[in-house]
């Protein structure tokens, strides 16, 4: 513990579940099935939200929900004192503005935690044991993995159960538990009784082989109709995907300014109310990470993509 008797970092760990598919380009075009692919993680081909993208939504929405929109980005025009800011003190700002200052909160990747794919029965949600159990669930009834076996919490009747185009065997009896606040949470209820844990080696392979394909074609400004060949192809996370991510508060100063208003124009703290008092860095990614329900996270937003919303979160001990 620190001498003033607070923790030295908080590790506070969020679920999402999508309400959009969601789409983290890779800035770029490739030649395959689809032109415009989503970010990956190099070593197992799963797709994931950047924390730096996280990072910019979080604090442009807090900056807007503060009142404060010069606040989103690098803040370089600020004048006034920075340290009663709360949107420089949890992000930071640039070098340029009053010597600059590092942010007190660290905003990791997002990474799978339940990925929705159709099957004979309906849709499920497909993970595997290790990322459960990383996360901080708890599986009882996951047996040994084998290839062409699959451990469910479905009341199934059937044999076998299909992912997709694969087929597996399939192994009833599966819970899927967690100790934290989760447990009244309505899409959680509609969830964990359709739950599949499949082999770590073909997690990729599922998850990969069911991620959501668009076809679209841009339109020429001039004639309003279709471009001619213009048409290309992006993938996203599917709806009602849900992931997992750690923000690391890392607030050693200990000189979070208190703030109950929002920016007036001319003054930190002297505004409207805010919603909820910000007490600490921690409060204002929530605040920022809760908007993204509404207002989204990624591209193609005007398309009906991106609302990703936090179904619940807990200090990880």
């Amino acid at each position: 513990m620190s001498p003033n008797n607070k923790k030295r970092y908080i590790q506070q760990r969020f679920v999402f579940m999508s309400l959009d598919p969601i789409h983290i380009g890779i800035g770029g075009h490739r030649l395959g099935r689809v032109d415009n692919t989503i970010v990956r993680e190099p070593g197992t081909r799963l797709p994931k939200i950047p924390g730096t993208s996280i990072a910019g939504t979080a604090r442009s929405y807090a900056a807007m929900q503060y009142g404060k929109p010069q606040a989103a980005g690098a803040h370089k025009n600020f004048i006034g004192d920075k340290n009663k800011c709360p949107i420089i003190y949890t992000f930071g700002t640039a070098v340029d503005t009053g010597g600059g200052q590092a942010g007190k909160v660290n905003i990791c990747d997002a990474h799978l935690l339940l990925f929705p794919v159709y099957s004979c029965t309906g849709p499920v949600w497909v993970s595997t044991k290790d990322i459960l159990e990383v996360a901080g669930f708890y599986l009882d009834g996951a047996g040994e993995e084998r290839d062409d076996v699959v451990y469910t919490s479905l009341d199934l009747q059937e044999e076998n159960l299909n992912l997709g185009w694969l087929l597996f065997a399939a192994t009833t009896g599966l819970k899927v538990t967690f100790s934290g606040c989760i447990s009244e949470e309505k899409e959680w209820q509609a969830v964990k009784n359709r739950i599949v844990i499949v082999p770590a080696k073909l997690f990729s392979q599922i998850v990969n082989s069911n991620l959501e394909v668009r076809t679209s074609v841009a339109i020429d400004p001039e004639t309003g109709a279709a471009k001619d060949r213009a048409l290309f192809t992006y993938e996203a996370l599917p709806r009602s995907t849900w992931l997992w991510m750690d923000v690391i508060e890392d607030d050693f100063v200990g000189c979070f300014p208190k703030t109950e208003r929002q920016f007036s124009g001319v003054q930190e703290n002297s505004g409207d109310s805010l919603a909820e008092a910000w007490e600490r860095p921690l409060h204002v990614v929530r605040a920022g990470l809760r908007l993204m329900e509404y207002l989204g996270v990624g591209g193609m937003g005007t398309r009906g993509f991106g609302r990703l919303k936090v179904m619940f979160d807990w200090e990880v001990q």
